[in-house]
């Protein structure tokens, strides 16, 4: 035990040598990498996902007007806007001044401007093409080398991890925020979905991780094995590191607003569709205020203009 408390004293130190930075400094790293545009390409089949994850839960059987209110409020809630104020605060968090100095000179650069737009072209390729490429559907051309490379780089951007960590912080939020809006027990709600993200994250991980490759790859099938080595060496160097976890924060705490602001409206629109269910049918109106039966109604009187 005072073993591990003295690491942690020197691991904080040594973090404290160099503070977090601003968000305007934050921001230029942020448009350099385009993660604007990669996120924001993913946004509009975020509604139907969280719409198939509410009509596949097979203990609560949700009506069509219930699941109608879950696909509006992922509209509401999956948005750019509420996204990037989290996102920027959290990558501005994780950064210092050197990884600033160092990632802009790489994402500047002409291998870093390539990486970037492949990202992009990864982020816009559509659901189905994605899957196809996450399946092996749809490949790229490799050799053992190639694989290999590739293997460490999904390890050194922790790929698989964060993109697991994000849907199951994502879930979370959505339940959190929907027991928020309904007037429920937010801490139960909130324990019970940790635990079970928590009893599937490994099986999870395991699963993601040849699909993310595969990903990976067919995304940087133009770059050069000498590209993929020089990426792999800026992934792998401690600024490299630190930008990767200042950019797996930033997406995690971006889809952690998004899926926490889609449970809020949810939760507002259930409760309002319950209590109109609750709520006596109006009265049908008197016979004595209904004009006698063959005579019609006197026309409304309209203002004058």
């Amino acid at each position: 035990m005072f073993r591990f408390v003295f690491l942690m004293c020197l691991s904080f130190g040594a973090h404290a040598v160099e503070s977090t930075v601003d968000i305007d400094t934050a921001a230029t790293v942020y448009q350099a990498a385009a993660i604007r545009e990669q996120v924001r390409a993913s946004l509009g089949a975020m509604p139907q996902h969280i719409r198939q994850l509410f009509a596949t839960d097979t203990s609560a059987k949700l009506s069509d007007a219930q699941l109608a209110a879950v696909t509006a409020a992922a509209e509401r809630g999956f948005r750019i806007d509420v996204f990037e104020a989290p996102a920027l605060q959290a990558f501005a968090h994780h950064l210092d001044p050197t990884t600033v100095t160092k990632t802009e000179a790489f994402l500047t650069s002409d291998l870093g401007k390539r990486m970037v737009s492949a990202d992009v072209a990864l982020a816009t390729l559509g659901e189905d093409n994605i899957d196809k490429v996450m399946n092996g559907k749809i490949t790229a051309p490799s050799t053992p080398k190639r694989d290999q490379i590739f293997d460490k780089l999904e390890r050194a951007t922790h790929s698989t991890e964060s993109t697991v960590a994000i849907f199951l912080s994502m879930g979370e939020a959505v339940a959190v925020g929907t027991a928020v809006g309904s007037g429920l027990d937010s801490a139960a709600v909130a324990e019970r979905a940790h635990q079970s993200g928590e009893s599937s994250r490994a099986g999870m991980e395991e699963n993601m991780r040849l699909p993310m490759r595969r990903f990976m790859a067919y995304g940087y099938r133009d770059l050069s094995d000498a590209d993929l080595q020089h990426l792999l060496s800026f992934m792998q160097s401690s600024s490299g590191q630190r930008y990767v976890s200042a950019y797996n924060a930033s997406m995690g705490a971006g889809f952690d607003a998004m899926g926490r602001r889609t449970g809020e409206e949810l939760g507002e629109s259930l409760r309002e569709l319950a209590q109109a269910q609750l709520a006596p049918p109006p009265e049908a109106p008197s016979t004595d205020t209904l004009p006698p039966a063959g005579i019609a109604a006197p026309p409304p009187v309209l203002p004058h203009r």
